[in-house]
Protein backbone atom coordinates (compact mmCIF):
# COMPACT_ATOMS: atom_id res chain seq x y z
CA UNK A 1 0.00 0.00 0.00
CA UNK A 2 1.32 3.28 -0.88
CA UNK A 3 1.97 5.96 1.78
CA UNK A 4 -0.40 8.34 2.45
CA UNK A 5 -0.79 11.87 3.19
CA UNK A 6 -3.84 13.85 4.57
CA UNK A 7 -4.09 17.36 4.69
CA UNK A 8 -6.84 19.23 6.35
CA UNK A 9 -7.98 22.84 7.36
CA UNK A 10 -9.92 24.07 9.87
CA UNK A 11 -11.88 26.28 8.22
CA UNK A 12 -13.37 29.23 10.41
CA UNK A 13 -13.88 32.77 11.34
CA UNK A 14 -10.81 33.93 12.25
CA UNK A 15 -10.83 34.78 16.17
CA UNK A 16 -6.92 34.78 16.95
CA UNK A 17 -7.36 38.55 18.30
CA UNK A 18 -10.36 37.54 20.98
CA UNK A 19 -7.90 34.92 22.52
CA UNK A 20 -5.83 37.99 23.68
CA UNK A 21 -9.05 40.13 24.73
CA UNK A 22 -9.14 42.13 21.54
CA UNK A 23 -12.97 43.33 20.33
CA UNK A 24 -12.25 41.29 16.82
CA UNK A 25 -16.42 41.33 15.23
CA UNK A 26 -16.90 38.74 13.70
CA UNK A 27 -17.20 40.23 10.14
CA UNK A 28 -13.41 41.18 10.21
CA UNK A 29 -12.40 37.94 11.01
CA UNK A 30 -13.83 36.36 8.02
CA UNK A 31 -12.40 38.87 5.68
CA UNK A 32 -9.24 37.87 7.18
CA UNK A 33 -10.39 33.69 6.77
CA UNK A 34 -11.79 34.24 2.96
CA UNK A 35 -8.48 35.96 1.96
CA UNK A 36 -6.48 33.08 3.77
CA UNK A 37 -8.88 30.18 2.52
CA UNK A 38 -8.58 31.36 -1.48
CA UNK A 39 -4.99 31.77 -1.38
CA UNK A 40 -4.70 28.47 0.03
CA UNK A 41 -7.12 26.80 -2.65
CA UNK A 42 -5.19 28.45 -5.13
CA UNK A 43 -2.35 26.41 -4.13
CA UNK A 44 -3.84 23.44 -3.86
CA UNK A 45 -5.71 23.62 -7.47
CA UNK A 46 -2.22 23.97 -9.24
CA UNK A 47 -0.59 21.64 -7.14
CA UNK A 48 -3.55 19.13 -7.70
CA UNK A 49 -4.21 18.37 -4.30
CA UNK A 50 -7.28 17.44 -2.35
CA UNK A 51 -7.84 17.78 1.46
CA UNK A 52 -10.50 17.71 4.02
CA UNK A 53 -12.02 21.48 5.10
CA UNK A 54 -13.18 20.87 8.86
CA UNK A 55 -15.77 24.20 8.59
CA UNK A 56 -17.94 26.11 10.99
CA UNK A 57 -21.73 26.57 10.32
CA UNK A 58 -20.43 30.35 10.95
CA UNK A 59 -17.95 30.13 7.96
CA UNK A 60 -20.15 27.91 6.36
CA UNK A 61 -22.78 30.66 5.95
CA UNK A 62 -20.48 33.43 5.70
CA UNK A 63 -18.32 31.96 2.73
CA UNK A 64 -20.73 30.57 0.19
CA UNK A 65 -18.51 31.30 -2.95
CA UNK A 66 -15.52 29.52 -1.17
CA UNK A 67 -17.77 26.50 0.19
CA UNK A 68 -18.66 26.37 -3.85
CA UNK A 69 -15.12 26.57 -4.56
CA UNK A 70 -14.75 23.07 -1.84
CA UNK A 71 -17.43 21.27 -3.63
CA UNK A 72 -16.11 21.94 -7.33
CA UNK A 73 -12.85 21.04 -5.98
CA UNK A 74 -13.56 17.29 -5.14
CA UNK A 75 -12.01 18.35 -1.46
CA UNK A 76 -14.01 16.37 1.47
CA UNK A 77 -16.00 18.93 3.96
CA UNK A 78 -16.28 17.98 7.56
CA UNK A 79 -17.66 19.73 10.85
CA UNK A 80 -16.03 22.08 12.78
CA UNK A 81 -18.93 23.31 15.11
CA UNK A 82 -20.82 26.10 15.13
CA UNK A 83 -19.13 29.33 16.55
CA UNK A 84 -15.28 28.61 16.90
CA UNK A 85 -14.86 31.04 20.49
CA UNK A 86 -18.53 29.93 22.00
CA UNK A 87 -18.91 26.08 21.60
CA UNK A 88 -21.77 24.17 23.29
CA UNK A 89 -23.00 20.54 23.25
CA UNK A 90 -25.35 20.74 20.32
CA UNK A 91 -22.73 22.25 18.32
CA UNK A 92 -21.84 19.10 16.58
CA UNK A 93 -25.62 18.48 15.61
CA UNK A 94 -26.31 21.91 14.75
CA UNK A 95 -23.12 21.89 12.18
CA UNK A 96 -23.67 18.90 10.77
CA UNK A 97 -27.55 19.25 9.89
CA UNK A 98 -26.44 23.23 9.00
CA UNK A 99 -23.76 21.93 6.55
CA UNK A 100 -25.60 19.21 4.53
CA UNK A 101 -29.10 21.17 4.34
CA UNK A 102 -27.05 23.92 3.04
CA UNK A 103 -24.60 22.64 0.47
CA UNK A 104 -26.46 19.06 -0.49
CA UNK A 105 -23.57 16.97 1.37
CA UNK A 106 -22.98 14.55 3.32
CA UNK A 107 -20.39 15.11 5.82
CA UNK A 108 -19.02 12.30 7.88
CA UNK A 109 -16.24 13.89 10.30
CA UNK A 110 -15.98 16.04 13.45
CA UNK A 111 -13.09 18.44 14.60
CA UNK A 112 -13.87 20.01 17.56
CA UNK A 113 -12.59 23.65 18.06
CA UNK A 114 -9.26 24.31 19.03
CA UNK A 115 -8.89 20.27 19.14
CA UNK A 116 -10.07 20.20 22.45
CA UNK A 117 -12.49 17.09 23.80
CA UNK A 118 -15.74 16.20 22.96
CA UNK A 119 -18.13 13.86 23.76
CA UNK A 120 -17.63 10.79 21.25
CA UNK A 121 -21.25 9.24 22.34
CA UNK A 122 -23.00 12.61 20.73
CA UNK A 123 -20.91 12.54 17.27
CA UNK A 124 -22.25 8.81 16.84
CA UNK A 125 -25.69 9.68 17.74
CA UNK A 126 -25.29 12.67 15.35
CA UNK A 127 -24.25 10.17 12.54
CA UNK A 128 -20.51 11.56 12.38
CA UNK A 129 -18.30 8.68 10.81
CA UNK A 130 -14.86 9.95 12.82
CA UNK A 131 -13.61 12.38 14.91
CA UNK A 132 -10.47 14.23 14.08
CA UNK A 133 -9.99 16.42 17.78
CA UNK A 134 -7.05 14.74 19.44
CA UNK A 135 -3.00 16.30 18.79
CA UNK A 136 -1.37 12.91 21.30
CA UNK A 137 1.81 15.07 22.04
CA UNK A 138 2.26 17.73 24.88
CA UNK A 139 1.88 21.24 24.22
CA UNK A 140 2.17 23.24 27.71
CA UNK A 141 -1.36 24.80 28.46
CA UNK A 142 -2.77 23.18 25.61
CA UNK A 143 -2.68 19.54 25.22
CA UNK A 144 -1.44 16.89 27.50
CA UNK A 145 -2.26 13.61 25.79
CA UNK A 146 0.66 11.63 25.92
CA UNK A 147 -1.19 8.25 27.25
CA UNK A 148 -3.47 8.46 24.08
CA UNK A 149 -3.07 6.16 21.10
CA UNK A 150 -0.93 8.63 18.62
CA UNK A 151 -2.28 6.83 15.71
CA UNK A 152 -5.86 5.91 14.30
CA UNK A 153 -8.31 3.60 16.58
CA UNK A 154 -11.41 3.31 17.51
CA UNK A 155 -13.44 4.19 20.41
CA UNK A 156 -17.23 3.66 20.99
CA UNK A 157 -17.70 2.93 17.95
CA UNK A 158 -16.34 5.91 16.00
CA UNK A 159 -12.91 5.93 14.42
CA UNK A 160 -10.11 8.17 16.15
CA UNK A 161 -7.94 10.43 13.68
CA UNK A 162 -5.25 12.01 15.59
CA UNK A 163 -3.04 14.44 13.57
CA UNK A 164 -0.02 13.04 13.68
CA UNK A 165 3.33 13.01 16.15
CA UNK A 166 6.78 11.74 15.58
CA UNK A 167 6.53 7.75 16.58
CA UNK A 168 9.35 8.08 19.46
CA UNK A 169 9.20 11.38 21.43
CA UNK A 170 5.62 12.42 19.99
CA UNK A 171 6.86 16.28 18.51
CA UNK A 172 3.61 17.46 16.89
CA UNK A 173 4.24 17.78 13.74
CA UNK A 174 0.83 20.69 13.08
CA UNK A 175 0.34 23.65 11.61
CA UNK A 176 2.83 25.90 14.08
CA UNK A 177 5.67 23.20 13.31
CA UNK A 178 5.77 23.86 9.80
CA UNK A 179 6.26 28.17 11.02
CA UNK A 180 8.53 27.48 13.34
CA UNK A 181 11.26 24.48 12.15
CA UNK A 182 13.56 25.10 9.37
CA UNK A 183 11.55 23.27 6.25
CA UNK A 184 14.37 20.59 5.59
CA UNK A 185 13.78 19.57 9.43
CA UNK A 186 10.09 19.28 9.39
CA UNK A 187 10.31 16.78 5.89
CA UNK A 188 12.69 14.84 7.82
CA UNK A 189 10.29 13.99 10.81
CA UNK A 190 7.47 14.03 7.97
CA UNK A 191 9.08 11.71 5.94
CA UNK A 192 10.47 9.69 9.16
CA UNK A 193 6.41 9.47 10.53
CA UNK A 194 5.54 8.50 7.01
CA UNK A 195 8.14 5.53 7.45
CA UNK A 196 6.86 4.52 10.54
CA UNK A 197 2.68 5.11 10.40
CA UNK A 198 2.42 4.69 6.32
CA UNK A 199 0.42 7.70 6.55
CA UNK A 200 0.14 11.33 7.81
CA UNK A 201 -2.47 13.90 9.07
CA UNK A 202 -1.42 17.62 9.51
CA UNK A 203 -3.96 20.74 9.40
CA UNK A 204 -3.78 24.24 8.98
CA UNK A 205 -6.07 27.28 9.26
CA UNK A 206 -7.14 30.07 6.49
CA UNK A 207 -5.65 32.84 8.22
CA UNK A 208 -1.94 31.85 8.34
CA UNK A 209 -1.95 32.21 4.36
CA UNK A 210 -3.75 35.90 5.05
CA UNK A 211 -2.40 39.16 5.48
CA UNK A 212 -3.02 39.28 9.03
CA UNK A 213 0.52 39.49 9.54
CA UNK A 214 0.43 43.01 9.16
CA UNK A 215 -1.52 43.33 11.98
CA UNK A 216 -0.33 40.79 14.04
CA UNK A 217 1.34 43.20 16.87
CA UNK A 218 -2.40 45.60 17.07
CA UNK A 219 -4.14 42.40 17.35
CA UNK A 220 -2.16 41.08 19.99
CA UNK A 221 -1.02 37.88 17.75
CA UNK A 222 1.33 35.79 19.88
CA UNK A 223 4.51 36.13 18.42
CA UNK A 224 5.41 32.88 18.17
CA UNK A 225 2.45 32.82 15.33
CA UNK A 226 3.33 35.56 13.78
CA UNK A 227 6.72 33.73 12.60
CA UNK A 228 6.48 33.23 8.59
CA UNK A 229 2.67 33.88 8.54
CA UNK A 230 0.80 34.63 4.94
CA UNK A 231 3.28 34.33 1.73
CA UNK A 232 5.36 33.40 3.82
CA UNK A 233 3.54 30.59 5.46
CA UNK A 234 2.51 29.91 1.18
CA UNK A 235 5.47 28.99 0.31
CA UNK A 236 6.47 26.48 2.98
CA UNK A 237 3.29 24.99 2.26
CA UNK A 238 3.77 25.27 -1.47
CA UNK A 239 7.34 23.40 -1.22
CA UNK A 240 6.17 20.99 1.59
CA UNK A 241 3.70 19.56 -0.89
CA UNK A 242 6.16 19.54 -4.15
CA UNK A 243 8.79 17.48 -2.20
CA UNK A 244 5.87 14.86 -0.66
CA UNK A 245 4.84 14.68 -4.47
CA UNK A 246 8.24 13.77 -5.58
CA UNK A 247 8.53 11.37 -2.16
CA UNK A 248 5.47 9.81 -4.75
CA UNK A 249 2.79 9.81 -2.06
CA UNK A 250 -0.99 9.28 -2.41
CA UNK A 251 -2.90 12.51 -1.31
CA UNK A 252 -6.43 11.43 0.18
CA UNK A 253 -9.23 13.13 2.21
CA UNK A 254 -9.73 11.84 5.94
CA UNK A 255 -12.58 9.95 4.97
CA UNK A 256 -10.69 7.93 1.88
CA UNK A 257 -8.40 7.28 4.82
CA UNK A 258 -10.17 5.38 6.93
Amino acid sequence: MSRRVALSFDFEECDLPRESGVDFPIEEGMKVSVEGANALLDLLERQEVRGTFFCTLNFAERAPDVMRRLIDGGHEIAAHGVDHFHQVPQDPFRCKEGLERLYGISVSGYRQPRMFPVDDAALAKAGYRYNSSLNPAFIPGRYMHLSEPRTIFVKDGLTQIPASVTPWIRFPLFWLALHLLPEWLYRVLVRRTLAHDGYFVTYFHPWEFSSLSTRAAELKVPRLVRINLGQQMLGRLDRLVAALKRDDVTFVTLNELI
